[in-house]
């Protein structure tokens, strides 16, 4: 059991945060549309809490496997690294073998939860596997890196709605690329902490090849991009006006968080980082679900 705690402090699961919010999201809304066109595998407009049990273990066999895999792929790099060299693997908290054991394990949760939700769930496995064991490698020779984690985390949404519905609609797109840029521009805060370190190592992200400041400005439009695909979604979608007010709530965390974050001042990268997405995750997960009871 200690073992287990440190590799869940390792990967910080309650990262999970990001992403949940997300997939809930992608089930509920996918099914509101699958009902309404009438082709989605069952006859309600809500999932079913045994779909969402299931939704929830593969969101979290999905990230925890992705997580654990990364440090293991980067245990060189973060020992070199001063900012991460006291991680679980590097520190000697925990062994390789034991780490490959939780990867197993978490993907095995990942196959089995897809395969008790419905074919197309397990037919699309092999294309969320691949994106989450790329991006890992990404860092060694793209700064698209936050791009290529953001197509990962945005499967969230998508994997919800396809464990839900069976089905995909073009909506899902929408809510896809919203969440791959707002991923893509809260990492990009992140990455600025290492930019000198990924400078040496020969490493590749968007602060150490363009610098900071034109780092947070691409961060910047990337969050613009998905704070106007968020807003899409009322458009286009049975969403209505609390969803609206939910995401003017979004965007205003948005601006919030750039607020915190200068070019000459990273030392509230962290908030911006963890507090205000996970804020913002919730938030967008809250609004919809309160839009669809009430309005729907």
């Amino acid at each position: 059991m200690n073992k287990f705690k440190v590799i869940l402090e390792m990967i910080k699961f309650e990262h999970t945060i990001f992403a949940l919010p997300f997939a809930f999201v992608g089930a509920i809304l996918g099914t509101q549309i699958a009902f309404q066109a009438g082709d989605g595998i069952h006859a309600s407009s809500w999932p079913t809490w045994g779909q969402i049990f299931w939704i929830v273990l593969a969101m979290v066999g999905a990230r925890s496997a992705a997580m654990a895999l990364n440090r293991q792929i980067d245990r060189f790099i973060d020992a070199k690294n001063p900012r991460t060299s006291t991680r679980a693997i590097p520190a000697g908290k925990i062994t390789s073998k034991e780490i490959l054991l939780f990867i197993a394990g978490s993907f095995i949760l990942l196959f089995v939860s897809a395969y008790m939700l419905n074919p197309l769930a397990v037919k699309l496995l092999p294309v969320a596997v691949f994106f989450l064991v790329l991006y890992s490698y990404t860092k060694r020779f793209t700064w698209a890196c936050h791009y290529i984690l953001g197509i990962a985390i945005a499967l969230a949404p998508l994997g919800g709605w396809v464990g839900a519905t069976g089905t995909l609609h073009w909506e899902s797109v929408l809510l896809f690329l919203a969440i791959l840029f707002w991923t893509a521009g809260f990492d990009i805060i992140y990455a600025t902490q290492d930019t000198e370190f990924d400078k040496k190592a020969n490493l590749y992200s968007i602060p150490s090849y363009f610098g900071v400041a034109k780092a947070l400005w691409i961060s910047r439009v990337s969050h613009v991009l998905a704070a106007g695909l968020l807003f899409s979604l009322y458009f286009f979608t049975p969403l209505g006006w609390i969803y609206l007010i939910g995401c003017f709530v979004a965007a205003g965390i948005l601006i919030y968080e750039h607020s915190l974050v200068k070019a000459n001042d990273l030392s509230k990268v962290d908030v911006a980082f963890f507090t205000m997405n996970g804020i913002l995750s919730v938030v967008i997960f809250v609004f919809t679900i309160t839009d669809l009871v009430i309005l729907q």
